[in-house]
């Protein structure tokens, strides 16, 4: 990735504070949701002012498409959900960002949306790191 296409990134305050920063893909930060409610990934394509999916230039997108599967797959593999929610709502935070999160009957939202639903319960110590650290070696094992 050329440093010209990560220039005036910058990450929106809001999501800097309600995630944990894991790994740079070729087109995404790739961060932890910070509740442990949910095993719940956010792509943050490092494009300055991106907003919509749509907008990015074509080979953008389709690296975007890569890594939302990428986690999605990732997630599956690691978590017994009954389901893998993918979606960029950008409502509150406009910059653009895709939630991919694993589901499952009986978590603290089923089967309503996760947003908005009671209160985030931040990771203990070293939980997101293990967590990371697993979904890590699925990602590492698959390619």
């Amino acid at each position: 990735m050329s440093a010209a296409k990560d220039s005036g990134f910058i990450l929106d305050p809001r999501i800097a504070a309600s995630t944990l920063p894991w790994r740079d893909w070729s087109l995404s930060q790739v961060r932890l949701m910070n509740d442990r409610r949910f095993p719940w990934l956010l792509l943050v394509p490092r494009r300055a002012r991106a907003v919509e999916w749509h907008a990015l230039a074509p080979e953008d997108q389709a690296a975007l498409h890569q890594e939302t599967m990428l986690a999605a797959c990732a997630l599956a593999a690691v978590f017994p959900a009954m389901k893998i929610n993918i979606g960029a709502l950008g409502n509150v935070v406009p910059q653009l960002h895709v939630h991919v999160l694993a589901r499952q009957p009986g978590d603290a939202a089923w089967p309503g949306p996760v947003w908005g639903a009671g209160t985030a319960e931040p990771y203990g110590p070293g939980e997101a790191e293990a967590l990371l650290a697993r979904l890590g070696t699925v990602l590492d094992e698959a390619t």
